[in-house]
């Protein structure tokens, strides 16, 4: 089987790592183009081209997915399958040109959670599971034939950064397991209608600035969930002395006060904790606008919030 493997980010490199590491025949990798980055303006390649050129795989960098040049390369190429994982939205002369059609790996349980952030969103809003999908490109976003699913559960403090490495190898091995559905003849397509009927969709919208200000009057539980789904990247927003502070690691103490939302509580040197409407959300990890990213206690060694 000729597969063209398509992504962009570190979260792909483990399936396309996970496909040759079966066997299967790579004949080319499409990935974002070079691009500067840094404060020297260094040309970046992404993790999947720095993995493909470790690993002598053919790559294709193109700027526009309907570049004439580019598609008459895919068509050369003559592959019978494409597989898509992290990667741009792709026209439907590219997700519709191999005999086998072309195979998306999406970060939640579809039908829930279609969209850019997948991840972030589920654990922003509190959901105790969630898993990887394999499925079919069609004309909507998301929302193709379902081929296979992997769930598995997010711990109570777990970070959005912390499932995205875990996820990534669950989702390597169900797109290889996929692969192999397609070589054996086994996989039974299933449209995403039958798993959606009598369900709340839930959806995974690009996360922007404003989503990652914390809104200190909502419960402690939802303000430490929006913390976890933020952390890494982009990271929880609030203010501390008119400074911006963002927030990667936090703690509940879940307790009735009399005090105003957002008011800061410190001993001067193992805790910070700001009030929230129902209790106090304790700061573990923080990085103060201009200062290196810290745990708090050290934060609290060479700072007193005023």
């Amino acid at each position: 089987m000729r597969i063209i493997f398509m992504g962009t980010p570190e979260f792909a490199v483990a399936s396309l790592d996970a496909l040759v590491k079966a066997g299967y025949n790579i004949i080319a990798v499409v990935t974002a183009p070079d691009k500067p980055a840094g404060r020297g303006l260094k040309m970046h390649e992404s993790a999947v081209k720095q993995y493909a050129v470790a690993n002598g795989l053919p790559l294709l960098q193109p700027i526009k997915l309907k570049d004439p040049d580019f598609i008459q390369a895919l068509q050369e190429l003559k592959a019978d399958l494409q597989i898509v994982v992290a990667f741009r939205m792709l026209p439907e002369v590219v997700w519709n040109m191999p005999p086998l059609g072309t195979i998306n790996l999406h970060a939640s349980l579809l039908p829930q959670y279609r969209g850019a952030a997948p991840i972030n969103w589920a654990v922003i809003n509190g959901e105790k599971e969630t898993g990887v999908t394999t499925f079919k490109l069609k004309h909507e976003i998301d929302t193709g034939n379902i081929l296979l699913q992997r769930s598995f559960p997010i711990g109570e403090n777990e970070t959005a950064g912390e499932i995205h490495d875990r996820m990534k190898l669950i989702g390597a091995n169900l797109l290889v397991e996929t692969v192999n559905g397609f070589k054996n003849d086994t996989l039974k397509e299933k449209p995403q209608a039958i798993f959606s009927e009598d369900v709340q969709l839930k959806h995974a919208p690009k996360i922007f600035t404003e989503t990652c200000v914390i809104q200190w009057d909502r419960s402690t539980i939802a303000i430490h969930n929006l913390i976890r789904g933020l952390s890494p990247f982009p990271g929880a927003l609030t203010k501390l002395d008119g400074k911006v502070l963002k927030i990667y690691k936090s703690a509940t103490e879940q307790q009735h006060h009399q005090h105003p939302v957002g008011t800061v509580f410190t001993d001067g040197k193992s805790f910070l904790k700001f009030a929230t409407a129902d209790g106090y959300i304790h700061v573990l990890d923080i990085q103060l606008e201009g200062k290196k990213r810290m745990p708090i206690i050290e934060f609290l060694r060479g700072y007193r919030p005023q």
